[in-house]
């Protein structure tokens, strides 16, 4: 017998107290959903969640300002990233919900849990729309037939295209994601093998013959030193941003205590796989200094390579991973919001469902925007994408920190017999989310100590702080009142 079906009553192994564990907790926003999502779905959206617009735009720049040491920054962010998920994880199986962590956070933190919990989320999601959309217009401008249009029109193109698609059905949403990750996933195998070949054959890129030696001729695995690995780890925080997507997935999927398991215990092998070994290869095959933010990394092997067509194709793949990234950050936001505000703590018309089940009030804020990022395309094409970037992580380090504090509470909960946790837990807690939160505030402040966007961006916290403190001050009474009527 797990510890997950405890008669009340008889004390679980571990605790010195009798198990009384509280009454399940019901979440408004769970209800209405249909149940769509496969398993396939849900293990592609976990691929898709960890493989997007941070490795493959991102890691071009990344490259180039730290050198083959970034391998390592992917390498330590995703064990993070692993423990964040894994923390979620648990928290599914032990009682699945759409709302997620804004659900976790609502039990475990309270009305002031779930609404700031919710609205970092937001604060994630909205700037990397403007991320996503960027990057798509960036690849586009990769063809020729595109590279006379505006970049902003591009990026209102993408979002219109995006939109349309994630308001018919959670169905339909799973289905593109399923195909989204097959692309992703085939091309980065593709791009592994190649790079395998040439690198044991040492055949020629570029006028460069790959291998160890391309790494070590050029400054070894810190060329620039330990400085700039630091500084890159907020950026590489981005890359995984999607990893906790499988969790606001699970309220959508029929079974998830067996599906969820295994798609979340498969990120940590695609991480080192994908991210680490990508990142090896493309150092060995490219000196880190041919390799620019203005070009996905792969493209530029591709390109140096000379194989006609290769580089386009490459170049197709990417934008679709930005296209993916951007489909998810609308998916899931709309779910979150809707929680939020059948909680009280977001505005009505984000509760709102259409005939497909799809919570398309959220979903149409989330978009809104985006429309803003069309128009910082138009302003400052060139910066768009590194300022929402450095917004984006802010909010990702706040639901990430969010769903520890989550897990930590529910530990705590499960040590005095309150409840009682699943047999898939998160290893070594309550160490892990210590840990995991004492690095998190360590990237935050590495975005301070790096300067220029990085402290500019930790400069506006207050700012964000003030807003949500006046958002919360707005919301509450119908927050309490809402509360109060679901006790009665």
């Amino acid at each position: 017998m797990s510890d997950r079906t405890l008669p009340a009553g008889t004390t679980p192994p571990g605790t010195g107290s009798p198990a009384r564990p509280d009454a399940p907790h019901v979440d408004a926003g769970d209800v209405g959903y249909s149940k769509d999502l496969k398993s396939r779905h849900v293990n592609m959206i976990a691929i898709g969640g960890a493989i997007g617009t941070g490795l493959f735009l991102g890691a071009g720049g990344r490259l180039a300002g730290a050198g083959p040491s970034l391998a390592i920054a992917y390498a330590v962010c995703g064990v993070f990233a692993f423990f964040v998920v894994r923390a979620l994880g648990e928290l599914v199986l032990y009682r699945p919900s759409s709302g997620a962590f804004v659900s976790y956070a609502r039990e475990f933190m309270g009305e002031k849990g779930a609404y700031t919990a919710g609205w970092l989320y937001f604060l994630n999601w909205s700037t990397t729309a403007v991320a996503d959309i960027t990057a798509a217009a960036t690849y586009a401008h990769f063809w020729s037939m595109f590279s006379d249009i505006d970049q902003w029109i591009l990026a209102l193109i993408a979002l219109a295209v995006v939109l349309t698609a994630n308001l018919i059905s959670v169905k339909y949403f799973g289905e593109m994601e399923f195909w989204f990750a097959i692309v992703k996933v085939a091309a980065l195998v593709i791009f592994m093998g190649v790079g395998i070949f040439l690198v044991v054959t040492s055949h020629d890129v570029g006028g460069h013959a790959p291998g160890l030696h391309t790494v070590t001729d050029n400054g070894g695995v810190f060329p620039l030193g330990m400085l700039p690995l630091l500084l890159v780890v907020q950026g590489v925080v981005f890359a995984y941003a999607s990893v906790e997507l499988c969790g606001v997935a699970a309220g959508e999927t029929r079974n998830p205590e067996k599906i969820m398991p295994r798609a979340i215990n498969s990120i940590m092998w695609r991480v080192g796989l994908f991210y680490v070994g990508s990142v090896v290869l493309l150092a060995l095959l490219l000196p880190y200094t041919a390799y620019s933010s203005d070009e996905s990394p792969f493209v530029t092997v591709f390109d140096q390579l000379g194989v006609p067509g290769t580089a386009g194709v490459m170049n197709f793949v990417v934008l679709t991973a930005a296209l993916s990234s951007l489909n998810s950050g609308l998916y899931s936001t709309g779910r979150i919001l809707r929680s939020m505000a059948m909680a009280g703590s977001a505005p009505k018309f984000t509760a709102l469902m259409n005939r497909g089940q799809v919570p398309y009030g959220g979903i149409l804020l989330t978009a809104s925007f985006g429309v803003l990022g069309v128009g910082l395309n138009y302003v400052m094409p060139g910066e768009a994408f590194e300022l929402v970037l450095n917004f984006a992580s802010i909010g990702i380090l706040g639901t990430w920190g969010m769903i520890m504090i989550c897990s930590l509470l529910f530990w705590r909960r499960a040590q005095e017999g309150r409840v009682v946790r699943p047999e898939y837990r998160l290893p070594w807690a309550p160490y892990t989310q210590i840990v995991t939160l004492v690095f998190l505030a360590s990237v935050l402040f590495l975005m301070w100590w790096g300067g220029g966007v990085g402290r500019t961006t930790v400069a506006c916290l207050p700012l964000i702080a003030a807003l949500l403190v006046g958002g919360w001050f707005a919301v509450r009474k119908r927050v309490l009142a809402l509360a109060a009527e679901r006790r009665d």
